[in-house]
């Protein structure tokens, strides 16, 4: 065994995952617990901070039970938290309210505003690299000084998730580089609030808290905390990152022009860069990367495996289970069906938009369709053509960023889907590229954020060493036939977005997304789609 190890805890929408591992990348415990996720009114998302410390408390406990490991051996804890997510605290850090998460697009009144203000959304896209959503911190802090002007007033700081951990573990708050790049106000030169932006959004500074390095430690665990976590008072705990900084981290894709892809619940791509792209109009983002030297580009599709959750209670009518089915068995049995269909699923095509999109088409009041079905298709046809959807999805925004000087091969893989070996040479075949799936691919959050740690600690010697702890379980090339297929389709497939879009648009217009409350915390139990 290891001298010593380190936890991190990803904090997602369904629940908290937490691992604990050496500095060599092994896994010696591991833990999930939910939390519930509340819907007050359609297109709203909320969480209870509270639950998420609780989650990450009794994960630990759970964790050190597990493996054995006496509490002094373990020499660090970092958080990786939803990004996009505001948590109001008042001076002594108490929430103020339940969290808006990042599901929540109660902001979209704020978000064209502020495009009005900042002169269209070319304009805004040209100085701050993408036009913001109803979905983005910014928006949903107009709100709260809108319609909830008290509330706004008692708020000592806006924190994200990761920083609400880090307060409730060390007393002190802090956000992020990560989370602060994800507020649209960070300056992501030098890495500080920008009192330009903040003036022209209407934000008081004031009220942002002061930004730390991601792998800065901030302080020791509390008493108080150390006893509810079962660890050592005084054990060093790192800022931490948003999870999609820590994904790409425990992906080991850490060099500049390296790629991963997520398959979970959502999807996404995510580069590590030197030096920033301009890819807004794909609603492609870049922030700044944990590591200090870095940037990362990102591109979030909003529904991946929640299609195929979605298929499988909706529509696999036909494939055996049993009361006492375990999901995970499910979905390897609908992998197993999958595979039996030919690529293209008799010419099948799915637009795997199911609650609007982010990139690459950003566009909340967009839908998913099936497009060409006809008499001759089985739920089998369609059930392949859901893995599909969400390749050629994923192909999109490659293309994107390789329109930048970025190819993205071989690509590295993480999330559910990344444990199934049908998606992944789905997606081998219709992105042409290696696909590269990591070992604990479902703890990739957790386990880039553990690495961190042990970076932050001195165990790790910098940053881009993480990629030698992390390792590759199998590798999927293309299969040239089925690429030929697939090409084909892809043009296709480019072209449902502009044909969608203005049924869409009429049919949801003055909407709000209303997704089903049980999708993430069923998906974040152990399926393919999950995180």
């Amino acid at each position: 065994m290891s001298d010593f190890y380190y936890a991190g805890f990803d904090v997602g929408t369904g629940g908290c995952k937490g691992i604990l591992a050496s500095a060599h990348g092994d896994m010696v415990a591991s833990a999930f617990h939910p939390y519930p996720l509340s819907y007050p009114r359609p297109g709203w998302a909320e969480q209870d901070p509270e639950d998420w410390w609780k989650a990450a408390c009794a994960g630990m406990r759970r964790m050190l039970e597990q493996s054995g490991v006496d509490p002094a051996r373990v020499k660090g804890v970092g958080f990786a938290g939803q990004m996009l997510g505001v948590v109001p605290v008042d001076d002594s850090g108490a929430p103020l309210r339940p969290a808006i998460i990042w599901l929540d697009n109660r902001a979209e009144n704020q978000a064209a505003s502020i495009i009005r203000r900042f002169g269209g959304r070319r304009a805004i896209t040209l100085l701050a690299g993408a036009a913001p959503s109803g979905k983005d911190v910014v928006c949903k802090l107009a709100w709260l000084r809108e319609k909830e002007q008290g509330l706004y007033e008692r708020t000592r700081y806006f924190l994200d998730a990761t920083g609400y951990l880090v307060g409730r573990a060390t007393g002190r708050f802090v956000m992020d580089h990560t989370g602060g790049g994800g507020t649209g106000i960070l300056k992501p030169h030098n890495r500080e609030w920008s009192r330009l932006f903040a003036k022209l959004l209407g934000q008081d500074l004031y009220r942002l808290p002061p930004l730390r390095s991601s792998i800065e430690v901030i302080g020791g665990l509390r008493e108080s905390a150390a006893e509810e976590m079962g660890l050592s008072p005084g054990a060093p705990v790192i800022a931490g990152m948003a999870d999609i900084p820590a994904a790409a981290t425990g992906s080991g894709a850490l060099r500049d022009g390296d790629a991963h892809i997520n398959i979970g619940t959502s999807s996404w791509l995510c580069l590590s860069v030197r030096k920033k792209p301009g890819l807004g109009k794909y609603g492609i983002a870049s922030v700044v990367s944990p590591d200090p030297e870095m940037f990362l580009v990102i591109g979030e599709s909003e529904t991946a495996g929640a299609c195929l959750e979605w298929f499988a209670g909706k529509m696999a009518v036909a494939l055996p289970r049993s009361a006492d089915d375990v999901e995970a068995e499910l979905f390897k049995r609908l992998d197993a069906v999958a595979a039996e269909v030919e690529p293209g699923a008799g010419r099948l095509l799915f637009a795997p938009w199911m609650f609007g999109e982010r990139s690459p088409v950003p566009d909340t009041l967009v839908r998913a369709a099936f497009v060409n079905l006809g008499l001759g298709h089985t739920w089998e046809h369609m059930l392949r053509a859901v893995y599909e959807g969400v390749a050629f999805n994923l192909r999109w925004l490659l293309d994107a960023v390789a329109s930048a000087g970025y190819p993205c091969d071989p690509l590295r893989a993480i999330g559910g889907g990344a444990t199934s070996d049908v998606w992944m040479q789905v997606v081998a075949d219709v992105t042409g590229r290696s696909v590269e799936a990591v070992e604990h691919a479902r703890e990739a959050g957790a386990m880039g954020c553990a690495l961190a740690v042990a970076v932050a600690t001195g165990a790790i010697p910098s940053f881009k060493d993480i990629r030698k702890a992390v390792r590759v379980r199998r590798v999927f090339e293309p299969d040239p036939g089925s690429r030929r297929t697939y090409d084909k389709l892809y043009g296709v497939f480019r072209g449902l977005y502009s044909r969608l879009a203005g049924p869409c648009h009429s049919l949801n217009s003055g909407l709000s997304c209303a997704m089903d409350p049980g999708r993430k915390s069923r998906l974040a139990a152990g399926a393919p789609g999950a995180t």
